[in-house]
């Protein structure tokens, strides 16, 4: 039987394309999002988090304004900005929460949310709910990616072949050989530097997997004396000149992503679970893992 993240993973395109076209109908200027020159801080926990850098990253780089992501727990108080962006799956998450009680009536709040009727509504001052995005699984796959994808909307820099390469993704044999290696690291450049941070953490989540994350330039400088014949280097978007060169030196597997590096992901998604299965695990209860991290004594 077919567990919820699999079924969650494969209806991610679909979910992009309802969050482009909620952006769409949003449009500029509408005050649920950042507009232009807005000096932002998005924060996150985990999955969240990784997503809020891939923001980060589009953001600040596309001229749209100053843009930082934090953990929810590092937020610093002492920086000034505009917004601050809080990406929430459950809605629920106490450090999230905190962040947004702290900087209440000095700074405007946007939540980008999977579940209505929880804390985050009345916490933030404006709340984007992705409630066909939610998900059963403890495992997050499409509420991420979903809450991506709409921010990506936002700033014009999603496509309908974002969403053709999600399919493919879906669609596509995952390269051979995979299930047999011991090791795994995920390289990104500029925005899918988070991409690769969530990647890895995936591995970890469903799979108890050796998986460990850097951005592409870094990997010579130490983790790449990690690569040998049993370890894969997976780059999300295009590589920098000569690394796949020297990662195939090493004998490790080089995968370089052919598609979106979005699309990358959901194929992550899928590898997830095909590590998850010859073990006896169950990617939809990770160990030690809640949908949530509420704690008690906040």
């Amino acid at each position: 039987m077919a567990t919820h993240v699999e079924a969650e993973t494969a209806s991610q395109p679909d979910c992009w394309r309802r969050a482009a076209e909620l952006a769409a109908a949003a449009g500029s200027g509408a005050g649920a999002l950042p507009e232009a020159g807005e000096r932002v801080a998005v924060i996150g926990c985990g999955t969240s988090w990784f997503m809020g850098q891939a923001y980060a990253a589009l953001r600040e780089s596309g001229g749209q304004g100053v843009t930082d992501a934090f953990a929810a727990s590092e937020f610093p108080g002492v920086r000034s900005y505009d917004r601050v962006v809080a990406l929430t799956r459950s809605g629920t998450t106490t450090e999230v929460l905190d962040v947004l009680d702290r900087v209440r009536g000095r700074v405007r709040t946007s939540a980008i949310t999977a579940t209505p009727d929880t804390p985050v509504m009345a916490a933030a001052d404006d709340v984007t709910v992705l409630d066909f995005a939610d998900e059963r699984s403890v495992v997050q796959t499409r509420f991420a990616t979903t809450a991506l994808t709409l921010l990506r909307a936002h700033l014009g820099l999603h496509t309908e072949a974002v969403e053709a390469d999600g399919r493919r993704a879906l669609e596509e044999p995952l390269p051979e050989g995979l299930t047999d290696r011991t090791q795994f690291t995920f390289l990104g450049t500029g925005w899918t530097v988070g991409l690769a941070n969530e990647a890895g953490l995936k591995l970890r989540e469903a799979a108890l997997a050796w998986a460990e994350a850097y951005p592409a330039m870094e990997y010579r400088h130490g983790p790449i004396s990690i690569a040998a014949p049993s370890t894969v280097t997976w780059m999300l978007g295009a590589a920098p000149v000569g690394l796949a060169e020297q990662v195939r030196g090493t004998g490790a597997h080089w995968i370089e992503g052919r598609l979106d590096p979005l699309a990358e992901l959901v194929r992550v998604h899928r590898l997830a679970v095909a590590l998850a299965a010859p073990k006896g695990l169950d990617p939809d209860r990770p160990r030690n893992l809640t949908r949530s991290v509420v704690l008690a004594d906040a």
